[in-house]
C-alpha cells in the first residue's frame, strides 16, 4: 500500500483509480494529455476560440464602417442646401455633425458589445459541446431562470429598449428642449435606462426612457415665431399687410437678426375681426427655441410702423349706448 503522503505514491494511485484523468509523461518523456481530452478535441476548441476573436474583429470592423458611412453620409446631405436656413442650422444648431457623430458612436459601441456578448456565449456553448458535456439540462436551466428574471426585470428591459429606440431614431439628445407631458425641461443627458432633463426652475428631474409614452422637441430643425398685429376694425387691410410687408424685409436685413431668422417672415393676413379689433398675422421661421426674441423684434417695429403710417389701434368698446 502507498502511503498518501509520498507524492509519486498517490499519482500513481490516482491514476490507477482514474485512468488518464492526470496529465503525466509519456514512455518517450513528452507530455500526454487526459483522456477525456483528445488531440482532435483540442484542435477543435482553439479553431472555434479563433473563429470567434476573428469574426469579432471583423463584425466590430463592419458595424463601425457602417456607422462612419452613415454620418458621413447625413453630413454630405445637410453640405447641399445653398439656402440661408441651411446654412444657418448646419452652423449654428445642435443637429449638425457632432450630433449626428456622438448618436453613431452611441449605436456603434452598443452594437459592438452586443455581438461580443453573443459570439462569446455561443463559442463557449460551442466548446461545451465538444469536451461532450450534455447542453440540454443547462439549456433548460438557463431558460428556467431567463424567464424568471425577464418577469422580475420587465420594467427594466422596458426603459433599456426603450432608449436604445431613442437612440437610434434621434428623437432627442443633449441640449434639446422637449416636453414629456409632465415635465418640460431641456436634456442634460441621455442614457439607455434614463434621460436627464433640468426644468426653468433649474431642478434636475430623471425620467426613465420606458416611462416616456409621447414627446414633443421643441429644439429640431427650426420654430415658429407668430406674432398677431392688432389694429381698428376699420382700418383697410390692403394696406396695414403692406406695411407689414416692409416690417417683414427690414427684418430680413437686420443684422442682429441675421444669425437667428431662417427666412424672410411671411404676413399670412387677417386672422380674425371682432367688433373693435382685426388681428393680422405674421409668421417667422427662426432657429430653435429662438422664436421668442424675433416675436418681440417684429411686434415692436409693426407697432411703429404702423402709428408712422397714422393706422389706428383697436379702440375698446365701453359698452356705451346713444341716448
Amino acid at each position: 500500500m502507498v502511503h498518501p503522503t509520498r507524492p509519486n505514491g498517490s499519482t500513481r494511485t490516482v491514476a490507477a483509480a482514474f485512468p488518464g484523468a492526470v496529465p503525466g509523461l509519456g514512455d518517450n518523456g513528452a507530455m500526454t494529455l487526459p483522456a477525456w481530452i483528445s488531440t482532435d478535441t483540442l484542435i477543435s476548441i482553439v479553431l472555434v476560440l479563433l473563429i470567434t476573436i476573428v469574426g469579432r474583429f471583423l463584425l466590430v470592423r463592419l458595424v463601425r464602417g457602417v456607422t462612419n458611412k452613415a454620418v458621413e453620409g447625413a453630413r454630405k446631405r445637410r453640405a447641399g442646401g445653398g439656402s440661408r436656413a441651411d446654412h444657418i442650422i448646419e452652423s449654428l444648431t445642435l443637429a449638425n455633425h457632432e450630433r449626428y457623430q456622438q448618436r453613431a458612436a452611441t449605436l456603434g459601441s452598443l452594437v459592438a458589445s452586443l455581438i461580443t456578448v453573443l459570439l462569446w456565449v455561443i463559442a463557449l456553448l460551442t466548446i461545451l459541446a465538444i469536451v461532450g458535456i450534455p447542453l440540454g439540462p443547462l439549456l433548460a436551466s438557463a431558460g428556467v431562470g431567463g424567464v424568471a428574471l425577464a418577469f422580475g426585470a420587465q420594467s427594466l428591459i422596458k426603459d433599456f429598449l426603450s432608449g436604445i429606440f431613442m437612440i437610434m431614431e434621434d428623437q432627442y439628445g443633449v441640449g434639446d428642449l422637449i416636453d414629456t407631458g409632465d415635465l418640460r425641461g431641456t436634456v442634460e443627458d441621455v442614457g439607455l435606462r434614463v434621460t436627464r432633463l433640468r426644468d426653468p426652475t433649474g431642478t434636475i428631474w430623471y425620467v426613465r426612457n420606458g416611462e416616456i409614452l409621447r414627446l414633443g422637441n421643441q429644439s429640431q430643425g427650426w420654430s415658429t415665431a407668430i406674432v398677431d398685429v392688432p389694429v381698428a376694425v376699420d382700418e383697410n387691410p390692403a394696406k396695414v399687410i403692406a406695411i407689414l410687408e416692409e416690417v417683414a424685409v427690414s427684418a430680413e436685413q437686420a443684422d442682429e437678426l441675421s444669425g437667428e431668422l431662417l427666412e424672410r417672415p411671411n404676413v399670412v393676413g387677417v386672422n380674425s375681426v371682432t367688433a373693435t379689433t382685426m388681428t393680422i398675422r405674421m409668421l417667422a421661421k427662426t432657429l430653435p427655441n429662438q422664436h421668442w426674441g424675433i416675436q418681440r423684434w417684429l411686434l415692436e417695429h409693426s407697432v411703429s410702423a404702423l402709428a408712422k403710417a397714422g393706422v389706428r389701434s383697436p379702440v375698446p368698446n365701453l359698452g356705451l349706448m346713444n341716448p
